[in-house]
C-alpha cells in the first residue's frame, strides 16, 4: 500500500551555509541555525532562529523567526540548559557569544580567548551552568556565562580540535577529538587541575588526558557519547570508518598494536568519503546515524 506522505518542511537562507542545526531543549518547536557565507571560507555568518509552525492543508511549515549578523562564519551553536532564550555561539575570528532570542541586535556577553577558529561548542546537560569550546588552537576552555573570563583551559591537542563534549553521564569528564586522530577523555576532578596561589587553569592551561585514544591514524572529525552506555563513545573522520571504543578497556591491547589505550568494540564501514558527523540515538543504546561528504546519511545497528 503506497501511504502519501507531506513534503518535509523547509526554509531557504540564500547565501548562507550552514554548519550546525540544534533543537531548543524546552521548546519543541524552535530550532536555531548557525550559518556562514561562502560556505564559511570567507565573509561573514549569520545566527538564525526558526519555527514549526501550520502551513497550508494542515502540514508543518518552516519559518525564520529572527536572525543576527556576524562578522565571521558561524561553525557550532548549543542552547542553554537553564535559559530558554539562550544560545551559545563559536565563530571563525575565534570570539565566542551568547544571544537572547527575546533581545535584539547585539549578544548579551561576549569572549576571545581563543587564537583561532571555534569549531565546536557544547552546553552541559548534568552542570547546567557550564558550557565547553573547542578551537584549532587545540584548546578547549570550560565557560560559565556570567564570568568574563574561561573557567579553565585544557591544551587538549597539539592540533585542531574538531569536537569537545560533556559526558552525559558524569559532570566532570569531557571526551575531544582532534586532527592528530585521538580522541582523549579529560577528568575536571583530576588532581593535575588544581590552582596554586600562584598558578590558575587560565595562564597555565593544563594538558595531562586520563585517557588518550589513537583512534585513527588520519583526521578525527567527530565523537560522540553512548547516552546509555557511561563508558562507550563512537568516532568517525577522514578514514571514512566509524569506531566505537570502551573507555573501560584502556591498556588492555596487545604493546605492539595501534589500539593501545582503549579497546575498539566494532569499526563500521560503508561511507565512501570522510564521515563529517556521528551520532548515538538518544532513545536506544544500539542505533546511531552517520553524515558524511558522500552526500549519504547512514543508520547503524552495531553489534556492541
Amino acid at each position: 500500500m503506497n501511504v502519501l506522505r507531506a513534503p518535509p518542511a523547509a526554509v531557504q537562507t540564500p547565501g548562507f551555509a550552514h554548519y550546525s542545526v540544534a533543537w531548543s531543549p524546552f521548546h519543541n518547536t524552535r530550532i536555531a541555525l548557525a550559518s556562514a557565507a561562502n560556505f564559511g571560507l570567507v565573509g561573514n555568518g549569520r545566527l538564525h532562529f526558526a519555527s514549526l509552525a501550520p502551513g497550508p492543508g494542515g502540514a508543518s511549515g518552516l519559518k525564520i523567526d529572527k536572525y543576527y549578523e556576524t562578522q565571521d562564519a558561524l561553525y557550532d551553536i548549543a542552547w542553554s540548559e537553564v535559559h530558554e532564550n539562550q544560545i551559545v555561539a563559536g565563530s571563525g575570528d575565534g570570539s565566542i557569544k551568547l544571544w537572547d532570542v527575546m533581545l535584539n541586535d547585539f549578544p548579551i556577553r561576549a569572549w576571545h580567548e581563543h587564537a583561532k577558529e571555534v569549531f565546536s561548542v557544547d552546553w552541559s546537560n548534568l552542570k547546567k551552568d557550564t558550557f565547553l569550546s573547542a578551537s584549532w588552537d587545540g584548546n578547549v576552555k570550560v565557560w560559565t556565562p556570567e564570568r568574563p573570563r574561561s573557567v579553565a583551559t585544557l591544551k587538549a591537542h597539539t592540533s585542531c580540535v574538531y569536537q569537545a563534549l560533556f559526558s552525559p553521564h558524569q559532570p566532570d569528564i569531557i571526551a575531544t577529538c582532534s586532527t592528530d586522530g585521538t580522541i582523549k577523555i579529560f577528568d575536571l576532578r583530576a588532581p593535575a587541575y588544581a590552582s596554586g596561589p600562584a598558578s590558575n587553569a587560565f595562564t597555565n592551561p593544563v594538558s595531562a588526558a586520563v585517557l588518550t585514544v589513537p583512534a585513527s591514524s588520519t583526521e578525527l572529525l567527530s565523537i560522540d557519547w553512548n547516552k546509555y552506555r557511561p563508558y562507550v563513545i563512537a568516532c568517525a573522520g577522514v578514514d571514512k570508518v566509524v569506531k566505537i571504543f570502551d573507555c573501560r578497556m584502556a591498556g588492555t591491547a596487545p604493546p605492539t598494536s595501534q589500539s593501545v589505550g582503549g579497546a575498539c568494540e566494532v569499526q563500521l564501514s560503508g561511507h565512501e568519503y570522510a564521515v563529517r558527523k556521528v551520532q548515538w540515538s538518544p532513545h536506544r543504546a544500539d542505533v546511531l546515524v552517520t553524515a558524511s561528504y558522500d552526500m549519504t546519511c547512514r543508520m547503524y545497528v552495531p553489534d556492541v
